[in-house]
């Protein structure tokens, strides 16, 4: 089974026109900022947001086609859901939340409730068979919606935010247990998240989306290695400019240059890690090849690391040691000399 889609859904402000592959097996994040159109894209492939233009085609099987007319309701797709806040029905108990959908695809209620068993008891969730939703862990609540969503047999499984709803000691447990959980499950599945860590612990590939638009896909090691966005960049920790190179130089816009050995020509990405990023209290002697003077904005203390972010001809975030800060005196509004090793800068085309 794969999976072949090019969606388009407009609202009155806003328009997702995404298109989207994935093969069986195979494990794809999208990730985004908030309003970007992920939720949106899972609703478009679950058949709960029209298409205004695009198809959709699951294992050969057209589930939507805008020209052709076709549009298959929900429940009539092969496709199971596990949404954000799981929607579980409150006054059913965990075995029947799980036979739901099933019972929903004709299956008789003793037939339904025998499958529905046995997909607690893969989840480790048997002897909780007949709690109600009030009475689970959120982890628990979590296992109930995977079961119920893989009772039903999809070709596709749509996962939106699946952690999102857990805290932060039980998240890391189940972000393994939902790992083992789609290893064995054999169809496409399309995780949505904005939490790069599970992105990168279930899925082999990214899709970014922002503004309803894909702006990079790859590996893990491939978007993390070369981002293609602000947002992609501060997600993984770094720097992210862009400007014209020609030879060594790159141009910035608003005036500031960059030297970085190799840059090439035409329209580049430039990428410095924060930890590259020095920081004086005067202009550095040596030969360092990126040197401007700064203004510290912010401080951000993250136990072991300082993020220092700054502004001035290049805003750009340097990372050091909270002995350093104490060293140079770093404060807020405080003015500091920055430097980047040319060596240390890591560049592609845009």
């Amino acid at each position: 089974m794969n999976l072949l889609a090019a969606v388009r859904v407009e609202y009155a402000a806003f328009t997702l026109d995404v298109e989207l592959a994935a093969d069986a097996g195979e494990v794809v994040a999208v990730l985004g900022p908030n309003g970007a159109g992920k939720s949106t894209l899972l609703a478009a492939l679950a058949g709960l947001a029209p298409l205004a233009r695009g198809r959709i085609e699951v294992g050969g099987r057209v589930l939507a086609d805008r020209t052709a007319g076709v549009s298959l309701p929900p429940e009539r797709r092969p496709i199971g859901v596990v949404f954000q806040d799981y929607l579980l029905f409150p006054h059913l108990s965990a075995l029947d939340n799980v036979a739901f959908g099933l019972r929903c695809r004709g299956l008789a209620r003793a037939a339904a409730r025998a499958r529905a068993r046995d997909w607690l008891a893969r989840v480790g969730l048997a002897d909780l068979a007949l709690a109600r939703p009030a009475q689970l862990s959120g982890g628990q609540a979590q296992r109930v919606a995977l079961a119920r969503a893989l009772a039903v047999e999809p070709s596709l499984l749509l996962l939106d935010e699946p952690l999102a709803a857990l805290d932060v000691h039980t998240r890391a447990a189940m972000r393994r247990a939902l790992s083992d959980r789609l290893a064995e499950f054999g169809g496409v599945k399309i995780v949505v998240t904005h939490h790069a860590l599970e992105a990168i612990a279930l899925a082999g590939r990214l899709v970014i989306i922002e503004q309803g638009r894909v702006v990079q896909s790859g590996t893990p090691a491939d978007v993390t290695a070369r981002p293609r966005s602000a947002w992609v960049a501060e997600l993984v920790g770094v720097n992210l400019v862009r400007g014209r190179a020609a030879g060594e130089q790159i141009a910035l816009t608003g005036g500031a240059t960059l030297i970085a050995p190799g840059a090439g020509s035409g329209e580049v990405f430039a990428v410095i890690h924060p930890r590259a990023v020095a920081l004086h209290r005067t202009r550095p002697e040596g030969t360092p090849r990126n040197v401007w003077r700064a203004r510290i904005d912010g401080l951000d203390d993250e136990g072991t690391r300082v993020r220092v972010r700054t502004s001035g001809p290049l805003a750009i975030v340097a990372e050091v040691t909270p002995g350093a800060v104490a060293a140079l005196a770093l404060d807020q509004g405080g003015d500091v000399w920055v430097s980047v090793k040319a060596m240390e800068i890591t560049t592609y085309p845009a």
